[in-house]
Order: C-alpha cells, then structure tokens, then sequence
C-alpha cells in the first residue's frame, strides 16, 4: 500500500427534482383540481472518517464524485424520491480545504464524524403547493435548484500523541522501533525513513500512546529541501514533541549544530508548531566515551538555552526509555484529564491547531508561488510527488 497524503478531488450534490404540473382527471370527477406533487431534494455529499483508511490513495484514482439527483414529482399529489448522500470514506486526521477560496472545512479527527461538503439541491414545488381560493387551477411549478459543487483539497495528518522530531540518522526510528511493535527501515546512512511511521507504545495494562516517526529534517527544509516540509505537517497533531539529538553523528555536524537546525527549521515552518510542547530527547549515549558524555549533553543544552525536560537514552539498548515513556504517559493521562473536563483547554487546543493548520499551509503555498516566479517546473502535486509514493506498514 502507498502512502498519500495529499490529494484534490471534485464532488458535485444532486439536483433537486422538479414540481409537478397535474390536474385530477377521474370519472365522474369534473374539474378534480391540482394534484402536483413536489420533486424530491438531491442528495448531499458527505465525508465520513474511517479507520480502516490509513492513506488517501484511492482519490488519485478517482476524482470525480457526483451524487444522485431528486426525482421529479408526479401527480396524484406523489412526491419524487429524495435522492441519496454520496457518503467518501476519508482516513481518520484528514483535512478538507475548498480550493477556489482556501477556506477550510472542516477536521475529520474522530472515528465516524462526518462533515457534509455539499448540499443537494431543494426539491421544486408541485402545483398544488400554489392552489388558493381565488387560484382554483394554478399552473404554476418551480423547479429544483442545482446541487452545490466544489474543488476539495484533502490533507491528512497522521494522528499521533507523540511525534519525532531531529535530523537524518538521528535514531528515530530506532527508538520507535525499541518503545512499540513498530518495525521502520534501520540503516547506517541517512534518509532510510520516507515516510511516517505509527507506533503503539504499550506502559501499562490499559495504558498506551501512540508515537510517531517522520523522515529527517535536514538544513533548508521549510524552504523545500529534501522530504521535511512534506511531513512537519503530520507534527501538527502531535501534543508532545520528542526533539532526539545524535551525540555521535555519522557526519562533521556537531550534536549542538544538529540540534539548533531541526529547531530553526521548525520555527520557520511555523512558529505556533515551535511553542508546542518539546522535550529534548539525548540519542546514542552508549557511542560516546564517558569522558565525553557530559561535555557533549551539555553542548546541546546551552546551545538551544534549553530549560526543558532532558533524557538521556540509548534507543538501541533501551537505556533510559523506560523512564520517558513513563513520563510522557503522564503527562498526555494529564492533558487527557483537562481536554475532558474543560471547555476552556479544549478551544486553546483547537485554535493552536487551526493556527499551526494556517501556518504550515501559508508556508507551503509561498513556497510554491517562489518557485512558480522563478520558472521551475511545478505542478498541482508539488511537495506530494508520486516519486515519493513508497509502501508503509502501520503496526500497533
């Protein structure tokens, strides 16, 4: 299975049936009267999340969704059938943006929600409807309007509690791979993640998270260099992000340079992204010389000014993991608690996320229209290229 994360589509309601015009012509009945009945509405098109659905492959195939027109109304006062909603199955985090005015839609985040993206058009109106007791035999009808239609661009955002945030080779999708079932490519050479991958990292009974790991972020990023600022995006939905620094990098970049890039890189992308909260996660202790080790940790730290929470770990032994995971299932049981009991939390939240949403498409957007001025070759798919399409497993 590929995996998209990015497509546009066209959706089109039904139209509304026509009224009626009728007259009651029985035996023995003179002048029986109107007897029109009204058409029936058309149906609406309606997106419904799915968790079955984990990549919007299946609309770079189809791209045209039209629904069911009403049926027009028939005499002997019968009314024509309302015409059916077409309903799309969309994956769970999808985002729907009208593309001829930028508008957002609406979020798809919960299992079953549903977000109606056009409406059918109004059934018209029968002749009976205009009967009154100076208009004995009207002749008057109207007709069903026309249903709405849109261009939808569709965004999914892996949802994840927890996501990964550092430079290529970093040990990310090592430490993925030590906290949860999750199995992403591991390799010593860079760029061996293309894609998210999801992880269910399991603390206790009852007791889990998911974690997410996205492809290395290299300098330039957020300007479009390498597959970064396709994926920053999916660190929208993430409420902590886990900022993993190599101490031994494989290159002549220092621990302290690494980190300030992936934090520069961030805070161009979006600034409201960069406030989320962020803990810095010290990779590869276990590759470092002990008389190293501290002058190394702290190079870090006082190169990003740093007052958060700091680990130290060693993704591939598990050193020191146990205790963060332990500590991050805290803190989201904490951020659960509040979302549920205060209304107060829950609209802070939603607009951080719309803010971040605005944030990271206007970033993507500018850079598309730089490009387009300086006359590269660019199309509808850019930052979204099938060259890119690789097959990903999700794992809980």
């Amino acid at each position: 299975m590929k995996f998209v994360d990015e497509a546009s589509i066209y959706v089109r309601a039904g139209k509304g049936g026509n009224g009626c015009l009728s007259f009651w012509r029985e035996k023995f009945v003179a002048k029986g009267g109107p007897d029109g009945g009204d058409g029936g509405n058309g149906g609406s098109v309606v997106l419904v999340a799915d968790e079955s659905l984990n990549t919007l492959i299946d609309f770079r195939y189809t791209k045209k969704y039209i629904a069911e027109g009403g049926e027009n109304g028939q005499g002997r006062d019968m009314t024509g059938a309302k015409g059916p909603d077409l309903e799309i199955k969309v994956p769970v985090g999808t985002t729907v943006i009208d593309e001829d005015t930028g508008e957002t839609l609406g979020d798809l985040v919960k299992v079953g929600q549903t977000l109606k993206v056009a409406q059918g058009g109004h059934r018209g109106l029968g002749n009976t409807r205009f009967k009154s007791s100076t208009n004995r035999a009207p002749r008057q009808t109207t007709k069903g309007t026309v249903g709405e239609e849109r261009t939808l661009k569709l965004e999914m955002k892996v949802l994840a509690d927890v996501g990964l945030l550092g430079l290529p080779n970093a040990g990310k999708s090592t430490f993925i791979r030590s906290v949860s079932s999750a199995k992403p490519k591991v390799a010593d050479y860079p760029f061996t993640t293309l894609v998210p991958n999801l992880g269910v990292v399991k603390v206790k009974k009852h007791q889990s998270f998911v974690i997410a790991d996205i492809p290395g972020i290299i300098e330039g990023a957020s300007e479009g260099a390498g597959l970064g600022i396709r994926f920053l995006k999916h660190l929208v939905r993430n409420r902590i992000l886990l900022h993993i620094v190599d101490l031994a990098p494989w290159d002549e970049v220092t621990p302290a340079e690494a980190a300030q890039i992936a934090v520069n890189e961030l805070e161009q992308f979006s600034p409201a992204l960069a406030q989320r909260d962020r803990w810095l996660v010290l990779n590869k202790t276990d590759m470092v010389p002990d008389d190293e080790l501290e002058e190394r940790c702290q190079s870090v730290i006082d190169a990003l000014g740093w007052e958060g929470r700091t680990y130290r770990v060693s993704a591939i032994s598990g050193e020191g993991t146990e205790v963060l995971c332990l500590d991050l299932m805290t803190v989201l049981d904490e951020q659960r608690t509040l979302l549920a009991e205060s209304e107060e939390a829950r609209e802070k939240e939603e607009a951080m996320r719309c803010l971040i949403d605005e944030e990271g498409r206007n970033r993507i957007l500018s850079l598309r229209e730089k490009r387009r001025k300086a006359g590269q070759a660019l199309d509808d798919d850019d930052f979204d290229d099938d060259d890119y399409d690789v097959e990903v497993e999700y794992v809980g």
